[in-house]
């Protein structure tokens, strides 16, 4: 077992260096890997294995927790056209036809045709949001609707396997019996959840940062984010919605940041480890007999959700943003794969209808990364640049342009912002002292509590985009560290450092950092100064 680990992170990482001479993205390349191991180690069946299933199943978990740190109950809220009705909407526009054609041109039972309908309305969250969180189309117009949809989708998984249980029941039970129980299940469910956010998270997450103990705090995410999701599969519900609605919870407090860059390791680990599981569902052997059929069945199914969800998106939008939404959600994702093995295990789908459509699934997760890393380029190739898509990119931008970023409110970073305050220049606060943080709060100051050598926290406040950085911390090992992160992000062409020596600033220095003050000099300089003014007068004496 172990040699197979150590051969999947060593094929991993060799082809992973392989696709990025080519730019292709880490999904594709774990993807191939779990493909490789499969047929070196003979595991295409291991996929099946319910522990590897289960830590697969967490890179996702993950995922949604930090979409869910996005996204507030009033960001929802606001966001209920995206998720209700466009969501809504694409779920059963696409099920409904896959339903028919399947009755009256395949044959299908309705039982059969029906769990088709609603695997095939899927799309790929892991891959899609993943991707766009790493290039930031998240917070555009089209990753708004993109996100809105997947977050429905979550939501539908619930009645597609309450559906699934309704057509395999025996007769223990009756379809108002489970319904019921499902309601009064997700009743519970939101209620502890929303309880445990509103009321214990921040008082939590406080006395954990009192105790100063970076290992506490993550040991602490962690427990938030897997406990949610084993409260959500305890009631029935997938893991994935309840690390959603835990991360809406938290981000309604102040620990937002500093909780997703602590997870972010864990997250990017597990994803990894989800993609090979889907690598290793290819099946050459499958393909081979089934070529034809593949070739034909993998076109018309991406076009027809194309067609949908353009059409959809299109009634209140941009010719641009319905193209970019719905070529982005037009593969079918990995909960359509444990719906397709949970209806196979019940006896509801053919096993050899089963196996073409999980290929032809895993294909176009795998054409999706290429899709979507050339998505701009596409798009302005077949349609002209949107008036509208123009003003409302600038207008989710203008807000974190040329701004000042002071990472640091102690004594020294207080007075930096009153200066600023008074010259009415637009600033952004980053502090990981609970104590400065509390007073930068009670004076209303735009500040944001984490660690400012984490590269997560400083794209958050688009540094890159910031007119300077003033970094404004007393601790000289603290300092070089952030300094090397916003080295890495912005080359230092801006960043003013205030050092207390010159044997410091020798070390900034090797950064190529060009503002940097020490504090012996100017204080040298300013008691030189004195000196020169108590000669002058002591002459005119």
């Amino acid at each position: 077992m172990l040699g197979i680990i150590v051969w999947t992170i060593f094929i991993a990482v060799m082809v992973n260096l392989l696709l990025k001479k080519f730019h292709l993205p880490t999904i594709i390349g774990y993807i191939v890997t779990g493909t490789i191991i499969a047929y070196l180690f003979d595991l295409h069946n291991a996929v099946n294995n319910h522990d590897l299933k289960e830590i697969a199943e967490f890179g996702v978990v993950f995922l949604m927790f930090t979409i869910g740190l996005e996204f507030s109950l009033q960001h929802l809220n606001r966001m209920k056209k995206e998720v209700l009705v466009t969501g809504g909407l694409q779920i059963i526009v696409t099920t409904i036809f896959v339903f028919l054609v399947c009755m009256f041109i395949l044959n299908f039972d309705y039982k059969t045709s029906l769990v088709l309908g609603a695997a095939l309305s899927l799309s790929s969250t892991a891959i899609v949001l993943k991707i766009y969180n790493e290039n930031g189309d998240i917070k555009k117009p089209y990753g708004r609707r993109v996100l809105g949809i997947l977050i429905m989708q979550d939501i539908a998984v619930i009645p597609i396997l309450l559906m699934i249980s309704i057509f395999s029941m025996g007769d223990d039970k009756s379809v108002f019996h489970i319904i019921f129980e499902t309601t009064v299940a997700a009743f519970i469910l939101i209620l502890l959840l929303y309880i445990t956010g509103k009321y214990l998270l921040e008082p939590f997450f406080e006395y954990v940062s009192e105790s100063k103990s970076e290992e506490l705090f993550v040991g602490s995410v962690l427990l938030i984010a897997i406990g949610a999701s084993y409260l959500a599969h305890y009631f029935g519900f997938s893991y994935s919605l309840g690390a959603f609605i835990a991360g809406m919870m938290i981000s309604e407090t102040k620990f937002k940041h500093q909780v997703e860059a602590d997870l972010i390791p864990f997250r990017n680990l597990l994803l990894g480890v989800f993609f090979i599981t889907v690598g290793m569902q290819i099946n050459f052997s499958v393909i081979g007999e089934h070529i034809f059929t593949i070739l034909i069945l993998l076109p018309v199914l991406l076009s027809l959700k194309y067609i949908i969800i353009y059409s959809l998106v299109r009634i209140d939008d941009t010719k641009r943003v319905a193209f970019k939404t719905a070529l982005s959600l037009v593969q079918i994702g990995e909960f359509s794969l444990a719906v397709l093995e949970l209806a196979r295990s019940k006896s509801l789908i053919d096993p050899t209808y089963s196996q073409i459509l999980i290929v032809t699934i895993v294909i176009s997760m795998v054409l999706t990364p290429l899709v979507l890393k050339n998505l701009s380029s596409i798009a302005s190739k077949i349609l002209p640049e949107d008036t509208m898509q123009i003003v409302n990119s600038m207008q989710v931008n203008s807000d974190t342009q040329g701004h000042i970023v002071v990472i640091g409110y102690g004594h020294l970073g207080q007075e930096v912002v009153e200066k600023l305050k008074a010259e009415h220049r637009n600033y952004i606060i980053i502090e990981h002292n609970m104590k400065y943080y509390k007073i930068g709060k009670e004076k209303n100051e735009p500040i944001i509590f984490g660690n400012a050598a984490s590269k997560t926290i400083l794209n958050s406040i688009n540094i890159k985009k910031s007119a300077a950085i003033v970094v404004a911390i007393d601790n000289p090992e603290k300092l070089t560290l952030i300094c090397e992160v916003i080295d890495d992000l912005t080359h230092n062409t801006k960043t003013i450092v205030k050092v207390g020596r010159k044997a410091e600033a020798q070390e900034l220095e090797k950064l190529h950092i060009e503002h940097i003050i020490v504090e012996d000099e100017v204080l040298s300089q300013a008691i030189l100064e004195e000196t020169r003014s108590c000669r002058l007068d002591y002459i005119r004496k």
